[in-house]
């Protein structure tokens, strides 16, 4: 934020321990505490995901398809925190199962969020495959749904689901990155360039395990590789950070421990989260 405060949200262990925490000149704090978090039937996690600052509001996505709003212009560091239970809060979930699908998955997973100068947030949905937009007064609606991919692997479904993680909004368009589904092969991961009215195609292919993308700087913009699957589920130390332009992509640190999330904090400056080491690294790069 402005006063160069980092802040991270934080899934939990699945005891309704989630919470959003900042950084602030090298000690963590707890800001907002006790969000829903709870273990899914596949064995994962789902608490808090991703936030957002948007005109002077902390959006937060928790679990069961909820967004909350914290106003924390006010919060200091090592002030008593917030609890999640006291928040405003809104429904995307609802919305999203409710909604006519062409190609329904019924599930929902809203994952990362972007603002748009008009006041308008956008939302990947990792479950639906969809990117959905909240107006400035809160009204939702579906921008497009994203295709499932023919899974070259002599195992797994025959289709594998998009799965849309990481969303940045540039310039009018949306850039949004996929993960693909299970059995997440590489290679097949995209980033696509999302219009506001629904209109979509590839920007740029051939990645794999994609789960956010950054503004960058002169070399293009960032995205994340979680990391290589192999037999017994992702690999530790396969994760990346790639620069884009729409026709190159360069490493630009790799090695990485399962990054999940990254946010850049100046021209030449990204903080990048761990899912599997719960450490916030700073990377710089002129």
């Amino acid at each position: 934020d402005k006063y160069d405060r980092v802040w991270v949200a934080e899934m939990g262990a699945g005891k309704n321990d989630g919470k959003v925490s900042v950084i602030s000149r090298g000690t963590k704090y707890d800001a907002i505490i006790s969000f829903e978090s709870i273990v899914i039937p596949n064995g994962e996690v789902e608490g808090p995901t991703h936030l957002l600052f948007h005109e002077g509001i902390l959006f937060i996505l928790g679990a069961h398809g909820k967004l909350y709003k914290a106003d924390v212009s006010h919060f200091k560091a090592g002030d008593a925190p917030l609890f999640a239970s006291n928040l405003a809060v809104e429904d995307i979930g609802s919305f999203v199962l409710a909604y006519p699908f062409a190609a329904p998955t019924g599930e929902t997973h809203p994952y990362n969020l972007t603002a748009a100068p008009d006041g308008s947030i956008y939302i990947t949905d990792a479950a639906a495959n969809a990117v959905l937009k909240r107006s400035k007064t809160g009204t939702l609606s579906v921008v497009a749904q994203l295709p499932s991919i023919p899974n070259p692997l002599p195992f797994g479904p025959p289709m594998i689901h998009a799965v849309p993680t990481g969303i940045l909004y540039e310039k009018g368009n949306l850039f949004v990155t996929i993960l693909t589904g299970f059995p997440f092969p590489p290679g097949k991961a995209v980033i696509y360039k999302v219009k506001p009215n629904g209109h979509f195609a590839v920007a740029q292919q051939g990645f794999t395990t994609l789960v956010d993308i950054a503004k960058g700087n002169q070399h293009g913009n960032i995205v994340v590789q979680h990391g290589e699957f192999g037999p017994t589920g992702f690999t530790p130390g396969t994760g990346k950070l790639i620069w884009v332009d729409g026709a190159n992509a360069t490493d630009l640190a790799s090695g990485l421990n399962l990054p999940a999330g990254i946010t850049q904090a100046g021209p030449h400056t990204w903080y990048i989260t761990s899912l599997s080491d719960g450490t916030v690294s700073k990377v710089t790069y002129q």
